[in-house]
């Protein structure tokens, strides 16, 4: 079943069985299309940080001593977030102040559903695109540090991560979807507020 526009669903990543980062998000639309989030500032999320505030970001998840989900807030930008069915990757709308910001390119595994949100695992390459569709690489030290550890992927999988980064470049390039400005003039309905981490958000594996 699809989730209902204005329904707040969890959206989490995972490494191996383990969550590493759980994030509360307003449904826009959820068809065809894709599933269209809404994901405010100010709102809750959590992230897998140790005991010496290192995240996933900073190591390798079996790297981190005594990880644990802790609350945090997020900041600076409004996110509108599209999840196309059976994609590797989200598109994300960044709006700074009610205006449009850049796009972020997040390469991810296809989504999995149940009935609290939705499961991805991070493939930590993400591409930046402009307004201007001009482009950068982001984080390319920590995918190469990444390739070949266990809970992450070989070589060959890291090639088609890029892959998919440098596809999804090509269409920003030539001003396809979604990097046509369809949804730059996105606004949220003005019921809506940051979002607080529902009960049971807190569980540490899948």
């Amino acid at each position: 079943m699809p989730f209902a526009p204005g329904q707040l669903i969890l959206r989490r990543y995972f490494r191996g069985e383990r969550y590493t980062f759980v994030q509360p998000a307003r449904v826009v639309r959820d068809d065809e299309a894709g599933l269209l989030l809404w994901l405010m500032a100010g709102s809750e999320f959590a992230a897998l940080v140790d005991a010496d505030g290192r995240t996933a970001h900073d190591l390798a998840v079996d790297d981190l001593r005594d990880p644990r989900l802790t609350r945090q807030t997020w900041r600076d930008h409004d996110v509108l977030m599209l999840m196309p069915p059976g994609a590797a990757y989200s598109i994300w709308w960044m709006f700074r102040d009610g205006e449009f910001a850049l796009w972020y390119v997040n390469l991810e595994t296809p989504a999995e559903r149940d009935d609290e949100g939705v499961d991805c695992t991070d493939h930590v390459l993400d591409v930046l695109v402009e307004p201007d569709r001009t482009w950068s690489w982001k984080d390319e030290d920590e995918l190469a540090a990444r390739t070949g550890r266990d809970g992450y992927f070989d070589a060959e999988a890291a090639g088609r991560i890029r892959a998919e980064g440098e596809r999804l470049i090509k269409l920003a390039e030539s001003g396809e979807f979604p990097f046509d400005g369809t949804l730059t003039d996105f606004r949220p309905d003005p019921a809506w507020r940051p979002a607080a981490l529902p009960p049971g958000w807190d569980r540490a594996h899948r």
